[in-house]
């Protein structure tokens, strides 16, 4: 995998970029100038990334994730990954009926659903996961591979299914770890 230089990272315009941040020159990114991407990041081969993003630090995108903020805007907490070909929303069209779907409509026919979408810190989701618009992600879930996430789940939960329901409560051990791993960068 071949990462972006720091001149080229700096030179794509992104509205705050942390440091040791790792892209792939093979990522697609649409909208730069709103996203923010912190400390310790990595984003793989082949993801594509469009509108309002946030990646807080140490925060990993797999390779063929997609994540579209639009204007509603994305949230991926600190110590949070995206496995393979997972692919988070927070707009939708109108699937009802009532209005044209795609980007080759003029707005005043679509209907759009738009709402934030917010994964919390310390979140592992499994590859080929669906997030929906709205569908936020409390801090230390872990969702199951080839889950879809309609509705916010609770934190600390370990969530899989179509749609998403929960197994069981996770464990939280891994905050100690992310402190003794903080207390070693200091």
């Amino acid at each position: 995998m071949a990462y972006l230089s720091e001149e080229a990272l700096h030179g794509m315009g992104f509205a705050a970029l942390g440091r040791n941040v790792k892209i792939s020159d093979k990522a697609v990114f649409y909208g730069t100038g709103q996203m923010r991407i912190g400390d310790n990041s990595r984003i793989d081969d082949f993801c594509v990334v469009s509108g309002n993003v946030q990646m807080k630090r140490n925060s990993h995108l797999s390779p063929f994730c997609l994540v579209n903020g639009g204007k509603a805007g994305i949230s991926i907490g600190e110590f949070t990954g995206l496995s393979y070909g997972v692919k988070v929303f927070a707009h939708s069209d109108d699937y009802s009926g009532e209005a044209l779907i795609g980007p080759t409509v003029p707005k005043e026919y679509t209907k759009v659903h738009a709402a934030f979408t917010d994964i919390g810190r310390h979140v592992v989701i499994g590859a080929g996961s669906i997030v929906s618009a709205g569908a936020s992600i409390g801090d230390g879930c872990a969702i199951g591979a080839a889950t879809l996430v309609l509705r916010p789940l609770p934190a600390w939960g370990i969530y899989a299914g179509v749609p998403a329901r929960k197994l069981r409560d996770r464990k939280r051990d891994l905050l100690q770890l992310e402190q003794e791993y903080l207390a070693g960068e200091g």
